[in-house]
């Protein structure tokens, strides 16, 4: 039992950055005059609110100096706020740390979303104070993560999220319509349109394509740099869920230091919030979804940190809660070894717009079939419901919820398996690989896995979208050959879903998600530059000169369960 240590405030202490800046950081140190290993968290969401306050004294009563920081230009910190560029500031407060009198020169790092962020930034810079991080809910590439997946603005997190983070403190979004906010055209004026001018949105908007403004940021690169292992967690229904694994992966494969290979994952039911509710969305996981996360994180520290024996780099290294079976599960290795990767296959007669039409999914590839056809309006999208999405769910709700609504468009084509002759479980990465047409020279395609229970509820699982012009290359933007066919691969992200007897699985494909993305007006433009819109005339092949299927990854059933 660790004894349990009275905690002295330091606030507002100026922790000094290269270029002559000074960052404001409230410290919570633990009573008495020893060294103590030291948390960090660096933040633009305000160092002095209510939870941060609770989690430094929680830690210094526990024997940590806890150190909270204002991000650069936000709060109490100087400087220009600017998202996405915490390298050094981060490294420059971990060497500060390290010099310390109270501090033993063991630096731990904390913290979810952009608090995740600022961890992964600045460990490639090596500082030798960082042991460890233990970063929630973030991407590590910021434009395939975050602004553009499948080359599509992001809208709906970037719009919310930037208006609220935009300037020295928070910014409320209460008032906005955001109805009409999320349709204002031509793009890059729409932070001005909701009343706010947001510089890095410009930029966001004139670098459409992979370049050096995002490899600058892109710290996939820098695993080779990190030598701190890092505790990782994530939801299913976060809107980074894949993106943790591909952190935990690059980390485990190609960090600096054997200490760093030995990172951990965990992933729950959750939208961004993690373990907040056994509730998401729609659906109750019940009470075994919720999972102490500070509690695990603090045996973390405590081995790193504190160099206690408490087995937790002992524990497989993956634990991941299992939808539809509801259960826990520790692994190895991701993807799971034992997979059966399995290529469900899209049918029809023609007709496979909206439920109620002929669409079917199943594992015998396709004859030669007919195409289904739609008409994309972007005047008229499909609309946002559920899924991953951040950081407000009172304005885009995240999560499972009931498809049906949005599947009785006709301009969503639907592909249902029969009822299943047993369970399915489906845990790994999706990927849907679609031959298609369009007569214009840009659009979009969606696709979405659901679950079908045996009452009709359609739930949500995982969904992706690709924008036309990238489809070879994030880099180098092509525009169509109008009514040419061309294969898109779809990244649908990640799930972890027990598919129950009685079941059916579906395939949900169409030209928008609005507004988690923006709308593509079909045009060819230069992005984000116009209002012009046209109608688009879409075409999907299921055939075996066009075999459009989904690539499953599915876990053995009684392997799965030893």
């Amino acid at each position: 039992m660790q004894p349990a240590y009275d905690v002295e405030m330091r606030l507002n202490v100026k922790v000094p950055m290269r270029d002559g800046i000074d960052l404001s950081a409230d410290l919570y140190l633990p009573g008495g005059n020893g060294k103590f290993p030291t948390v960090l968290m660096r933040t633009p969401y305000d160092n002095n609110s209510e939870g941060t306050i609770e989690k430094g004294r929680r830690l210094a009563n526990q024997g940590y100096a806890c150190v909270i920081q204002d991000c650069r230009g936000r709060w109490d910190s100087d400087g220009d706020y600017y998202p996405f560029r915490e390298g050094e500031d981060g490294y420059d407060t971990q060497e500060w740390i390290g010099r310390q009198e109270w501090s033993t020169g063991k630096i731990g790092m904390s913290g979810g979303s952009y608090v995740g962020l600022v961890q992964w930034q600045s460990a490639p810079h090596r500082s030798e104070f960082l042991t460890c991080i233990a970063p929630r809910v973030i991407c590590c590439d910021y434009f395939s993560g975050l602004v553009y997946p499948g080359g599509a603005f992001q809208l709906n997190v970037l719009m919310t999220w930037g208006m609220r983070t935009n300037g020295r403190t928070a910014q409320s979004i209460e008032y906005h319509n955001w109805t009409e906010a999320f349709r204002a055209l031509p793009l890059i004026e729409m932070d001005e349109r909701a009343g706010r001018s947001l510089p890095f949105w410009k930029d966001w908007v004139q670098h459409a394509a992979y370049d050096e403004y995002w490899a600058a940021i892109n710290d996939e690169e820098r695993w080779g740099e990190i030598a701190a292992p890092a505790l990782n967690m994530g939801g299913w229904y976060d809107l980074y869920a894949q993106h943790t694994f591909i952190n935990f992966n690059g980390l485990r494969q190609h960090g600096r230091t054997p200490e760093a290979q030995q990172s951990k994952l965990i992933v729950g039911p959750w939208p961004h919030r993690l373990s907040d509710s056994p509730r998401t969305g729609d659906i109750d996981f019940g009470a075994d979804s919720m999972f102490d996360l500070e509690a695990l994180e603090l045996r973390w520290f405590d081995h790193w940190l504190k160099g206690i024996d408490n087995g937790v780099t002992d524990e497989p290294p993956i634990k991941l809660f299992i939808m539809g079976a509801n259960q826990w599960r520790d692994e190895h290795e991701w993807p799971l070894a034992r997979t059966v990767w399995q290529k469900w296959h899209l049918h029809s007669r023609g007709n496979a717009n909206s439920l109620l039409g002929d669409g079917a999914l199943s594992p015998d590839p396709a004859p030669d079939e007919p195409p289904d056809h739609f008409v994309y309006d972007p005047e008229h999208p499909v609309q946002t419901v559920g899924g991953n999405n951040c950081c407000s769910p009172h304005i885009v709700p995240w999560g499972p919820y009931d498809q049906r609504p949005v599947e009785m468009r006709g301009d969503v084509l639907c592909y249902t398996s029969a009822p299943l002759d047993a369970d399915l479980e489906v845990t790994g990465p999706i990927k849907a690989v679609l031959y298609a047409a369009t007569d214009g020279p840009d659009t979009d395609w969606t696709a979405k896995l659901v679950d079908v229970s045996p009452t009709g509820y359609a739930m949500n699982l995982c969904d992706g979208i690709i924008r036309a012009r990238y489809r070879e290359s994030l880099t180098d933007p092509t525009l169509l050959e109008p009514d040419s066919v061309y294969p898109y691969e779809i990244d649908l992200g990640v799930t972890g879903n027990v598919f129950r007897k009685g079941h059916r699985i579906r395939l949900e494909v169409s030209s928008s998600n609005f507004p988690r993305f923006d709308r593509n007006p079909n045009t060819g433009h230069a992005f984000g530059t116009d209002a012009e819109m046209r109608t688009a005339h879409q075409t999907v092949y299921h055939s075996r000169e066009h075999p459009s299927h989904i690539l499953l990854p599915v876990i053995p059933q009684q392997e799965s369960q030893a």
